[in-house]
């Protein structure tokens, strides 16, 4: 891989670039404060905006690293920071990265989430250079897998009661794309 950190990358709709510590208020009122967006997640819903002042902190120091991608998701209509999408894991080993997101309620079925994967895809393809882009979501979450396949992603299996979230232990479902196949469609 040739590891280039969180670019500004722009769509039709969206900027997806690197937060900054003053995207707390949009980040606690649009999605991290929010029970429904967060209930398939991995970290907890904030309490406070003074939580996501210190979980953006933590990430605007990340950006020092070229291996370290988390986007803002930001609506050029309104200049909102509405969602995030970041490589939640790396494998070195196979160049494969795993990504992950969420965004404001207020936008979801919208195709937002989607345009926002399928731009980050080309990026990590073509910029970063990896070989496999995978994702995963809770079997009850069933409209983070629209995205997926509507970015692409094949539907590889189930985890079986394989992974904990907010809901508690639950059945993950796992998708990938290769290289290959994505220039074969493009």
């Amino acid at each position: 891989m040739q590891h280039s950190g969180t670019k500004t990358i722009e769509t039709e709709r969206l900027i997806l670039r690197q937060f900054r510590l003053e995207d707390a208020e949009d980040m606690y009122k649009n999605w991290a404060s929010d029970d429904a967006v967060t209930r398939y997640l991995t970290w907890p819903t904030h309490g406070s905006v003074e939580t996501s002042r210190e979980v953006l902190r933590i990430w605007t120091e990340g950006y020092a690293s070229p291996d370290y991608y988390q986007w803002c998701i930001e609506y050029k209509e309104s200049g909102e920071a509405i969602g995030s999408i970041s490589i939640v894991n790396i494998n070195e080993k196979i160049d494969s990265v795993e990504v992950g997101y969420c965004i404001s309620r207020k936008y979801w079925h919208q195709g937002i989430t989607t345009e926002a994967f399928h731009a980050l895809i080309s990026y990590l393809f073509y910029e970063v250079r990896v070989n496999r882009i995978e994702a995963r979501h809770d079997r009850k979450n069933p409209w983070s897998g629209k995205v997926m396949e509507k970015c692409g992603l094949k539907k590889e299996g189930v985890k079986r009661m394989g992974d904990r979230n907010n809901t508690g232990i639950c059945d993950t479902i796992y998708y990938g794309i290769i290289k290959d196949e994505w220039q074969g469609n493009r």
